[in-house]
């Protein structure tokens, strides 16, 4: 009996080590007016340039170049939803391109999340020079976070379609979302 017991119990202590490694740890990153709540594994840098508030870099799947998340907010400017979300989806070639537009709440504030994949124009060099190069097999998800009296904010996560599509649930809990409560955005 005690030995059968002690199996169990090695057993489930095993299981329970799987588990803990299998889920990764997570860390709470106050970005002015919102707490992102990130994974570990994203690694937090220095912001490229004075527009962002945050930005992290995301490892990449393998075969793919480096993904990388943004965040960025203008108080009450930046623009409206549809101006955003329109402006996201132009980034991508028409040929090919797949869009899906969701909205919902967070505990950060109502959201809207932009879901793009194909061939990504993707900018290089500074914003004002609106240079950009295709990347092909690209995925984008972007939300737009509305937090009342300070504005909206917008989270954006740009990469291979193979390392975003294993960040989308990351993504979502970085602010809170939930996907079973989401509904089709209606502009």
């Amino acid at each position: 009996m005690l030995r059968k017991m002690f199996l169990t119990l090695t057993v489930l202590t095993a299981m329970t080590a799987i588990n803990l490694a299998v889920a990764e740890e997570s860390k709470e990153v106050e970005v002015k007016a919102i707490t992102l709540n990130v994974p570990a594994s994203w690694e937090q840098q220095p912001a490229s340039n004075r527009l962002r508030l945050a930005q992290f870099s995301v490892k990449p799947a393998e075969g793919e170049s480096d993904a990388e998340i943004v965040v960025y907010s203008f108080g009450g400017g930046g623009g409206g939803v549809a101006a955003n979300v329109s402006r996201w989806v132009k980034q991508f070639d028409a040929e090919g391109r797949e869009v899906t537009v969701t909205e919902g709440k967070s505990k950060a504030g109502e959201y809207v999340l932009v879901d793009i994949a194909g061939t990504y124009n993707k900018p290089i060099g500074p914003p004002i020079r609106q240079q950009t190069e295709k990347a092909p097999n690209s995925r984008m998800l972007a939300a737009i976070i509305n937090v009342g009296d300070e504005g909206n904010y917008f989270l954006k996560l740009t990469g291979g379609k193979k390392t975003i599509a294993a960040q989308v649930e990351n993504f979502r809990k970085s602010f809170g979302a939930d996907k079973e409560s989401e509904k089709p955005y209606e502009q």
